[in-house]
C-alpha cells in the first residue's frame, strides 16, 4: 500500500516522466523490432515510387495518345466528306463523256446535271449539312441575313419573300446563312399602324 502511494505522488509530481515510463514498458522493443519496422518502411517507400513511375508512364503515354489522337482528327477530318464527294465527282466525269461528240443533247445534259445534285445533296446529308430554304417563315436573325426589305401586301411583315441563296447548317451549326429579302408592311399601313400605336 506505501508503495502504490508512493508510485502515485511520484505520477502526481511528474506526468511526463510517467507516461513517458509507461510507454517504454509497453513498447520494450530492440534493435531487431527497429530493423523490422526500417525493412517496412523502406520496402513501403519502394513500392511507392514504383506507383509513382508507373503512373507517371501512363500519364506520358496518354498524353502521346491524345496528341496523336488531335493530330490524326485534324488530318482526316473531312475524310467522310471526301468519300462522298468522289461519287459527285465521278458523276460529274460520266456526264461530260455522255456528252462528247459532235451532237449532245440538252436533255442528256440535264438529266446528268439532276443526278449529280441528287448525289451532292446525298453527300452533304451523310456528313451532316443540311439546307436552310426558309421562304415563308418569319425572318430569324440567326439564320437568314437579310439583303434587303420589299413591301408587301401578301405577306406578313418580317417574313421571307424570297430567298436569293440558300444558307446551310453542319450538324446543327450555322455554316453559312440563308440571304433572303424580308416582307414589311406597304407604307400606307406603316403610316396607319404608327398612328394607332401614338
Amino acid at each position: 500500500m506505501a508503495e502504490e502511494q508512493s508510485h502515485a505522488r511520484e505520477e502526481e509530481r511528474d506526468p511526463v516522466t510517467a507516461e513517458n515510463a509507461a510507454d517504454d514498458e509497453g513498447r520494450q522493443a530492440g534493435p531487431a523490432d527497429l530493423e523490422a519496422e526500417l525493412a517496412e518502411a523502406r520496402e513501403a517507400l519502394e513500392n511507392a515510387k514504383a506507383d509513382n513511375l508507373r503512373t507517371l508512364a501512363e500519364l506520358e503515354n496518354v498524353r502521346k495518345r491524345a496528341r496523336r489522337d488531335v493530330e490524326n482528327a485534324r488530318k482526316f477530318a473531312i475524310e467522310k466528306l471526301a468519300a462522298e464527294l468522289l461519287d459527285v465527282k465521278d458523276s460529274l466525269e460520266m456526264g461530260l463523256k455522255a456528252v462528247e461528240g459532235d451532237n449532245p443533247s440538252l436533255e442528256q445534259l440535264r438529266e446528268g446535271k439532276e443526278m449529280t445534285l441528287r448525289q451532292l445533296i446525298t453527300a452533304m446529308e451523310k456528313v451532316g449539312i443540311a439546307e436552310l430554304n426558309p421562304e415563308g417563315e418569319p425572318f430569324n436573325p440567326e439564320f437568314h441575313e437579310a439583303m434587303t426589305m420589299q413591301e408587301s401586301a401578301e405577306h406578313e411583315p418580317d417574313s421571307v419573300i424570297h430567298v436569293i441563296q440558300k444558307g446551310y447548317l453542319l450538324n446543327g451549326r450555322l455554316l453559312r446563312p440563308a440571304r433572303v429579302i424580308v416582307a414589311r408592311s406597304p407604307e400606307g399601313d406603316a403610316d396607319g399602324d404608327s398612328g394607332e400605336g401614338a
